[in-house]
């Protein structure tokens, strides 16, 4: 994901840091533009949650398949509910990455530290204690530079992504396999999966 995500962290449901090149490295790579509140979202999601379950979870070896979440909610409690009922597995990118389309800070400055957490509460805000999720807690090791800011809602610009629920399906350099993998998940199930690893140039002992 050298292309699309190279360089940057991304944070799991428990809250950990991670980074994007060694955790979605030689793997098929699904970013899932959603947000909590979007009714076409909330219906899809189950089905892609059992598509992972299934694939990953479940399945002897784990297909090389991970789920980034491209969160277009309103609020990092919005984000953080969200991610409370996905696979542990899921990623996601921090709820004030500016890669994440956030219509709130569109256009804005962000703070440092509004970059290394879910979210900041007023005791935060004025200095006195650090990020906290009533969730999710704050990353112990977040990261220790802060990244260049690219522009707003970068990779909904770079996938032209215009509504959510939406899936893209990428190879680990980031080229796109299909944008259209919500559709060919209703149609197809776990058979589509296949198809894109076969072409995903990745090391794999998957049978799908």
């Amino acid at each position: 994901m050298v292309d699309a995500l190279g360089g940057r962290h991304l944070v799991t449901a428990g809250g950990a840091w991670v980074e994007a090149e060694t955790v979605l490295q030689n793997k098929v790579v699904a970013l899932y533009f959603a947000a909590a509140r979007c009714a076409p979202s909330r219906d899809f999601t189950p089905l892609l949650r059992d598509f992972y379950v299934e694939l990953v979870e479940q399945a002897l070896p784990p297909a090389p398949l991970a789920v980034v979440l491209v969160s277009a909610d309103r609020s990092a409690r919005e984000m953080e509910d969200f991610m409370s009922q996905l696979p542990g597995g899921w990623l996601a990118l921090p709820f004030y990455d500016p890669y994440r389309q956030d219509p709130i800070l569109r256009g804005a400055a962000v703070p440092d530290v509004l970059l290394k957490g879910w979210t900041l509460d007023a005791e935060a805000a004025s200095g006195s204690r650090g990020l906290r999720s009533s969730r999710i807690p704050a990353p112990r090791h977040p990261p220790k530079a802060r990244q260049a800011l690219p522009p707003q809602g970068e990779l909904r610009t770079r996938y032209h992504i215009t509504a959510t629920p939406k899936l893209v399906i990428l190879k680990p350099s980031g080229e796109v396999i299909t944008d259209k993998g919500r559709k060919q998940i209703r149609e197809r199930g776990r058979a589509c999966f296949q198809s894109w690893v076969e072409v995903a140039d990745v090391f794999q002992n998957f049978s799908g």
